[in-house]
């Protein structure tokens, strides 16, 4: 129970930073789900990294409750790949085919990416000992 408990607190925060720097960022470079794409490529780094810092190999190994708190609580909660396919899915619907591609394109690409970064930086900050 108390994992859930950790778990709900965390998609808490993390779904309320989401809408705060989605909120920021939405609207202010054209028809693409800006907002959307930056905490997903955000996200996507950040789990990378954590998990290869704070994940049974790493250097600060955590417990399974805080890695459940970070990465499918405050994380989970950050990324938006259902608003990701429902934005997607509208531009679709809207005719905005070549910018329904690109928001798929870019952000899984992007999203792929950004994690392996986080993973890589992770391996070589100087934490091992």
């Amino acid at each position: 129970m108390k994992l859930y408990f950790v778990i709900m607190l965390g998609g808490a925060l993390g779904s309320a930073a989401r809408f705060g720097l989605a909120s920021v960022i939405d609207g202010k470079w054209g028809t693409l789900p800006w907002g959307t794409f930056t905490v997903n490529v955000l996200g996507s780094f950040l789990i990378g990294f954590f998990m290869a810092l704070a994940g049974p190999d790493g250097p600060f190994m955590a417990s399974p409750v805080t890695r459940a708190f970070v990465a499918i609580g405050i994380l989970g909660g950050f990324t938006t790949f259902s608003s990701f396919s429902l934005q997607t899915l509208m531009l679709l619907q809207d005719g905005e085919w070549l910018w329904a591609a690109g928001n798929v394109l870019l952000t899984v690409t992007l999203c792929l990416l950004a994690t392996a970064g986080g993973i890589a930086l992770a391996g070589v900050l100087p934490l091992r000992s």
